[in-house]
């Protein structure tokens, strides 16, 4: 049988078609792991006293689904790295998708971003990507709990 199909290239952001990739995606996982439960998760820091009105100075955003917990961003501003913070988001954010039911954390990063930062939080490297001409190497990290 001939199927008929258009097959088109986007230049652009197109949320509805994300939304339908993901949603494909989830109803396949569902067939072979049962329903899931993606939560988003995050923990931020604002500096001054109230959080509310305070400039963002760091967190860490993703998600948990399964028992995985997955972080898609971390980010310190430059004035408060080295304080310690970085550590205290990371470690928030792991006692919150623990109490979730997470077994493990997952993320990736950049070899000029903050591997070491990530393996002295018990992260080990379980891939990477090697680099090219414009791109740096990018290293797959996983902890678990």
């Amino acid at each position: 049988m001939d199927v008929k199909m258009n097959i088109d290239v986007l230049h652009e952001e197109a949320p509805a078609i994300f939304d339908a990739l993901v949603d494909g995606v989830r109803q396949h996982n569902f067939a072979h792991m049962g329903p899931e439960s993606s939560k988003p998760l995050a923990v931020v820091a604002h500096d001054g006293d109230n959080n509310a009105s305070g400039k963002l100075i760091g967190g860490v955003a993703g998600c948990t689904i399964y028992d995985n917990f997955l972080i898609n961003v971390v980010w310190v501003d430059e004035s408060a790295r080295g304080t310690g913070l970085g550590r205290d988001l990371m470690q928030r954010a792991e006692v919150e998708a623990k109490q979730r039911g997470c077994t493990m954390a997952q993320l990736d990063t950049l070899s000029f971003q903050a591997p070491v930062f990530y393996q002295k939080l018990g992260f080990e490297i379980i891939g990477t990507v090697p680099s090219t001409a414009k791109s740096p190497e990018r290293y797959f990290l996983l902890k678990r709990f």
